[in-house]
């Protein structure tokens, strides 16, 4: 296995399902951005042969004179995408943050390996390019909702698919009004209810653009038109998505709140293994309920509804513009509200094409991040 992001939150948690399974999965390169102390650490415990660290400027970090003897280091970007490739790694975990991931994620499918990816931007932005190279049973998804969605659909005919019901938590903001979302703060929006997830991502969750960027997923992973990927607010998180046939018979998949168990799913399939987490007592639960997912108050998912709806490279415009404003409102230099009408406003002004390569995609994503700082200049706080 070869795990990309291991510092982060899923990747802390793939090599923890690694760490209970070292007798079927053997890590043998891992690649961090910054953290080179836990990667010296991470190549001692797991008997790494491969490291790479994404951020060239760490090159002296005096943490990394104590990787394992014979470990080859490498750093930058392109030494991240040559882990997956690596002749024997079996398996790729793409862990990355952001748009940075769809250069390894199409190396490792290129070069036929499974891959098991939590880097939903890959797919959103890129889902044009990546799926034609997918082959049955290649490309397995960690992000909890679509690995439910994928469970549901073992043994299904996709013709036989009539929505699919996209769970959502509904974020740390569940509830509250426009007027009252103005004058959050990052600190309130990293207050998840459920999900103990890494600070972009979280702030997703909260403007509900998580949920968007998982309608654009599910379309390319499961071939349905956007409009047929319904989102529904399921507070408790224990429904972790359904699919609903075309006789009215609905499969959801339930299971604790613990990302370990899709990681571990995607490291498995087709097999399933002794569970990582505490098992769910479901007689003495609180009851579970749904809700609607607004749209109007959390505009986010409605903009990224529309990308996929357009196609293209609106998208990649999309996420670019997301992860800039993401960015700026956690270190507040924008409001929370700010995020949605940066993306809005980069997202008008583009010129929407159809997707071509990973250098088409490396440009119109650095136009769309110019545009969004150009954007959050004019923002008054």
């Amino acid at each position: 296995m070869a795990v990309l992001g291991c510092s982060g939150s899923i990747g802390t948690q793939t090599l923890d399902v690694c760490r209970q399974h070292a007798d079927k999965l053997d890590v043998v390169a891992i690649s961090v951005f910054n953290s080179t102390e836990f990667a010296a650490k991470a190549a001692r415990e797991f008997g790494v042969s491969h490291v790479a660290v994404a951020n060239a400027a760490h090159r002296d970090d005096a943490a990394l004179e104590g990787l394992p003897k014979g470990c080859s280091l490498g750093f930058g970007e392109d030494a991240v995408t040559a882990l997956a490739q690596l002749p024997e790694v079996d398996c790729v975990v793409n862990a990355l943050v952001g748009a940075a991931g769809i250069g390894a994620g199409y190396a490792a499918l290129k070069a036929g390996k499974v891959l098991a990816y939590a880097n939903k931007e890959s797919i959103v932005v890129g889902g044009d390019l990546l799926m034609p190279l997918v082959r049955p049973g290649q490309l397995i998804p960690v992000d909890s909702e679509h690995s439910a969605i994928y469970q549901c659909l073992v043994g299904e005919r996709g013709a036989d698919v009539h929505c699919i019901w996209l769970t959502c938590s509904g974020g740390p903001f569940y509830g509250r009004t426009r007027q009252e979302l103005a004058g959050v703060r990052a600190a309130d929006a990293l207050a998840h209810p459920t999900w103990n997830m890494g600070a972009k991502i979280t702030i997703d969750s909260a403007s509900l653009m998580n949920k968007g960027l998982e309608v654009i997923e599910a379309h390319h992973l499961f071939d349905v038109p956007i409009d047929s990927v319904r989102v529904v607010v399921q507070r408790q998180s224990r429904i972790h998505s359904m699919v609903e046939f075309a006789d009215g018979v609905v499969k959801a998949q339930l299971g604790p709140s613990d990302m370990r168990i899709p990681i571990q799913y995607a490291l498995s399939y087709p097999e399933r293994w002794e569970t990582p987490s505490p098992r769910v007592a479901y007689d003495q639960e609180p009851p579970v309920t749904f809700g609607e997912a607004d749209e109007k108050t959390f505009g986010c998912l409605a903009l990224a509804k529309r990308a996929g709806r357009v196609g293209g490279t609106l998208p990649c415009v999309m996420n670019a513009a997301n992860e800039v404003a993401n960015e700026a409102f956690r270190h507040d230099r924008c409001g929370f509200l700010d995020i949605e009408r940066v993306v809005a406003q980069v997202m008008d002004a583009s010129e929407v094409l159809p997707v071509e390569s990973l250098d088409q995609l490396a440009e119109v994503d650095a136009r769309a991040r110019a545009a969004a700082r150009e954007a959050l200049a004019k923002v008054v706080r």
